[in-house]
């Protein structure tokens, strides 16, 4: 408990940072957790933790369970059971961080399977009366993206489907409030590098404490 009686929130961070210490977005991703006061933190490193892709078999599963709601066995349910379990944590978990570098323009494999996995009909989102209803309202995400170029103006903006993605899945998602950081320029120079990485931890700074405040 916190120290005014209330259970301290949940911060579940998700990275694929496989460079470790020499990851520009792990510096980023650590100065966030460094200003983290009031919320228990959960860590899924997707770069250990691969999670697993639809293949035939557990699309089959999914769909049987998920849109046609029939019982599944005891096989079966294992075919989704790290779906499952990425699921929970995403469920459990009133803050989501998302950490990764973009590659060739989008976010890396792993990290789509993850929104794959998690982002299940019933679960994380539904459809009713012929909409699409996010079940995740009332929470918070955050998304942390490197790049080597920068994509703040086009022609490469149009390139860009990283960060705009990652919001996009959160939204659909129903996430109440969305943020995303995009800290480009890390291919080029020191300088220009150093500033785009200064400005990055200053606004992931200013983010976490907002967000955790004691309240």
């Amino acid at each position: 408990m916190s120290q005014n009686g209330k259970k301290p929130q949940k911060t579940l961070i998700v990275q694929y940072t496989p460079r470790n210490e020499r990851s520009n977005t792990k510096k980023i991703l650590d100065a966030y957790i460094g200003e983290i006061k009031n919320s228990n933190i959960e860590r899924l490193d997707l770069s250990k933790d691969v999670p697993d892709l639809f293949l035939e078999q557990n699309l089959d599963a999914y769909i049987h369970r998920n849109y046609l709601g029939q019982e599944l066995s005891s096989e079966k349910k294992n075919l989704l059971s790290k779906m499952d379990r990425m699921t929970e944590q995403i469920k459990s978990a009133d803050v989501v961080v998302v950490a990764y570098p973009m590659n060739n323009f989008s976010m890396p494999a792993p990290v789509k399977a993850w929104f794959d996995s998690v982002m299940l009909k019933g679960e994380t989102w539904d459809a009713k009366n012929g909409s699409y209803v996010g079940l995740m309202t009332g929470k918070k995400a955050l998304a942390i993206v490197t790049a080597g170029g920068n994509y703040e103006k086009e022609p490469m903006a149009s390139w860009e489907h990283a960060l705009s993605l990652t919001k996009i899945e959160f939204q659909f998602m129903g996430y109440s409030d969305v943020r995303g950081i995009l800290a480009g320029g890390m291919s080029g120079g020191e300088n220009a590098k150093s500033l785009s990485l200064e400005n990055s931890i200053k606004q992931v700074q200013s983010i976490a404490q907002e967000w955790n405040q004691e309240k």
